[in-house]
């Protein structure tokens, strides 16, 4: 999916409109607006070429992320109940923090925490004409009319009380990095294939073998997401890609990625970011993606020398797929592991991660509207 950097982000009546000069907000219909100047209500800070206007955190030390590349016995979904895995999970995220972006974070996490008057509303307006029915009786079953106006009313106050603005303006250099993230993602979201690996395990005795299709290691795993969208939060001028993890999302913002969960939002910069990523031979036990490729096949009962055992009147003969692994980490506790059904496209997303500068010319304006 192209990407391209908005000119303007609307967030409820409010318009931000951004130029050089910096960010003008505006409020009203079309035809009359009134707004403020470019030296309006925003801060204006950054690292390594991500500008805020807020004070800078110091520079840190870019650390290489370590890659492995050999390949490694088949893996398998379990055929039957395993108590025992153990999980692939990030730790909390708002333990997640990075300086230049602790402002945008504590913005996020206070939109985050602040009630949904959509929500309030609507359960105090059913309540009432709750109230009004039983105290009336059916006479009065109109008043859940009033039901969805007050949602809507509160909807409208949460797309500018309960949001945070967040502008970028790249040098053309670093446009063209953050394009290579971009695409790569894409290469990866077009993979038939794509799986969030949750827990694991490695094989060690030869019943669990011979139960297993003779997998070296059991996973358990859920289909996942790669596509371009914002937090609920954030109104930004640019959508970025973003990878579900389980009940965790990452953003993949032009200076950082952005992990989101129910508990709020914690920040990695990528020179921050350890990606691994090697061959995974696995043990297909579902359909197999069109566009993946055989490796060989096992059985879904084998024997010691990796026949069939004739013992199983069942004993189906399974494909061993040759996917792809990768391990997103940080020091600060991203812990998330993914698979896909083709080879040799984890490479590229790591080779722009590593593209992008720690000290560049990027200008990030986050505007701060006065509710």
């Amino acid at each position: 999916m192209p990407f391209y950097f908005r000119k303007s982000v609307n967030a409820g009546p409010f318009r931000f409109n951004f130029s050089k000069s910096g960010v003008g907000i505006s409020v009203g219909v079309k035809g009359l607006r009134v707004g403020t100047g470019p030296r309006g209500h925003y801060v204006q800070a950054g690292r390594g070429g991500f500008h805020y206007r807020a004070s800078l955190g110091g520079e840190r030390t870019r650390r290489q992320p370590s890659f492995a590349a050999s390949g490694r016995p088949p893996i398998a979904p379990p055929q039957h109940a395993v108590d025992d895995m153990i999980a692939v999970t990030s730790s909390n995220v708002l333990e997640m923090q990075d300086s230049a972006f602790a402002d945008v974070l504590a913005d996020l996490n206070q939109k985050h925490k602040q009630m949904q008057m959509s929500m309030t509303l609507l359960i105090a307006s059913t309540a009432l004409a709750v109230l009004v029915l039983a105290s009336i009786g059916s006479g009065a079953i109109g008043i859940f009319l009033l039901v969805p106006i007050a949602w809507a009313i509160g909807a409208w106050l949460d797309s500018f009380k309960r949001v945070a603005v967040l502008f970028y303006d790249v040098e053309d250099d670093t446009q063209q990095r953050f394009a290579a993230i971009c695409a790569a993602f894409d290469e990866l979201a077009n993979c038939e294939g794509k799986w969030h690996i949750e827990a694991g395990k490695a094989v060690h005795d030869l019943t669990t073998w011979k139960q297993q299709a003779g997998a070296s290691h059991l996973v358990r795993r859920n289909a996942t997401t790669l596509d371009y969208r914002l937090p609920q939060v954030l109104r930004c001028n640019v959508t970025p890609p973003a990878f579900q993890v389980g009940k965790r999302t990452i953003y993949l913002l032009p200076d950082v990625a952005l992990i989101h969960d129910a508990s709020g939002f914690g920040a990695v910069s990528y020179h921050a970011l350890q990606v691994n990523w090697q061959p995974s031979n696995f043990i297909e036990t579902d359909q197999v993606p069109r566009d993946a490729e055989i490796g060989s096949y096992t059985w879904e009962h084998p024997n010691k020398s990796g026949g069939p055992d004739r013992r199983f009147k069942s004993n189906k003969r399974l494909p061993v797929c040759r996917y792809e692994a990768m391990h997103l980490a940080s020091a600060s506790g991203m812990n998330e592991l993914l698979e896909f059904s083709r080879r040799g496209f984890v490479q590229p997303l790591v080779a722009a991660f590593q593209a992008m500068p720690a000290n560049s010319e990027i200008d990030a304006i986050r505007a701060l509207p006065k509710r």
